[in-house]
């Protein structure tokens, strides 16, 4: 008996699935901005047991304490955006002919479900002490957990892009050169969100607290080093270079003869979101972390992400579609 999704070998453009792929691109910048501002509160162990809430799946007084109503929110769109990745998967599955394609909604599930799992052990977990370290088990956690988020969103972003009728009809003959410069500069996001991962779970983000010196007194090197501000030393070198990095992917974009009009538009949106995020990043140091701005520096590095993603996969787009079979 053919199996459903190969029923066809021909790819066609399928509306409602694209739509569904879109809205769940949107929807995971809900469950990045709760957890974001939870963690930014320090409300993380808002309730000690999962994956109830005090025992409840509608804890008493959730929203009127700030902390239950964002450790609470952010647990509920995580259930949100499980259903909507496992429906993705599942429609996937049984209507997309590219195996590709399939496989990168089943690698979404994947993660969501570790995820989950990740979460609710650094709840379970976290009062296990670790030798040699001040951060408990459960809260080491936290650091893969956001490291791994961001890794969904490009997945996602992948499927949402690759479902589009842009996709499927626009042939993109961009140069080698743009397309590494695609892959230089995402690899380097994620690399600056996991030392920005780091940092903010070990309570660093103010360990250098002025800027742009890392001196009170204009010095641009700290005076004294420890764990704590060389990791924050770390994210704003990464930032200096991501500057120069993402700036030279831009001008390729623009200068690329193959690039279409909506990756020259992408280019002036990834020096936007990059001027943006500096700029949050000084006002973290000068408003001591205040919960708000610091939520929209996170939300900010992930739309970055995202958005260096994408135009990196459409500019990988004809050698994705021509090195894969068709079913």
């Amino acid at each position: 008996m053919t199996q459903p999704h190969q029923a066809s070998t021909r790819s066609s453009h399928q509306p409602a699935l694209a739509w569904f792929a879109a809205i769940g691109s949107a929807w995971v910048f809900v469950l990045v901005t709760l957890g974001a501002f939870t963690t930014s509160i320090g409300a993380g162990m808002a309730f000690p047991d999962w994956p109830l809430s005090n025992g409840s799946v509608n804890p008493h007084g959730w929203l009127e304490d700030i902390a239950m109503f964002a450790e609470h929110s952010h647990r509920l769109s995580g259930t949100v955006m499980g259903m909507i990745t496992l429906t993705l998967a599942l429609w996937l599955w049984r209507r997309e002919p590219r195996p590709w394609l399939r496989r990168l909604g089943w690698a979404a599930l994947t993660i969501v479900i570790i995820q989950g799992l990740i979460g609710g052990k650094r709840v379970l977990l976290d009062a296990l002490a670790v030798p040699g370290f001040d951060m408990t088990l459960g809260q080491m956690l936290r650091i893969p957990h956001g490291i791994l988020a961001h890794l969904y969103v490009c997945i996602l972003f992948a499927v949402a892009v690759s479902l589009t009728r842009h996709w499927r009809v626009t042939a993109i003959p961009v140069r080698a050169n743009l397309r590494w410069a695609g892959v230089t500069c995402t690899l380097l996001l994620i690399a600056q969100l996991a030392i920005a991962a780091t940092m903010r779970h070990n309570f660093a983000g103010l360990a250098i607290p002025s800027f742009p010196y890392s001196t009170a007194e204009g010095d641009w090197l700290p005076a004294t080093w420890n764990f704590h501000i060389g990791i924050h030393f770390a994210h704003r070198a990464m930032a200096v270079v991501l500057t120069v990095a993402l700036g030279w992917f831009a001008w390729r974009l623009w200068r690329d003869p193959g690039s279409t009009l909506l990756m020259r538009c992408g280019a002036s949106l990834v020096i936007s979101l990059l001027a943006l995020q500096i700029l949050l990043g000084a006002h973290i140091i000068w408003q001591l972390r205040e919960p708000h701005v610091t939520t929209a520096h996170v939300v900010g590095g992930a739309l970055l992400l995202a958005t260096t993603f994408t135009l990196t996969w459409l500019a990988h787009r004809d050698l994705i579609e021509a090195r894969s079979p068709s079913a």
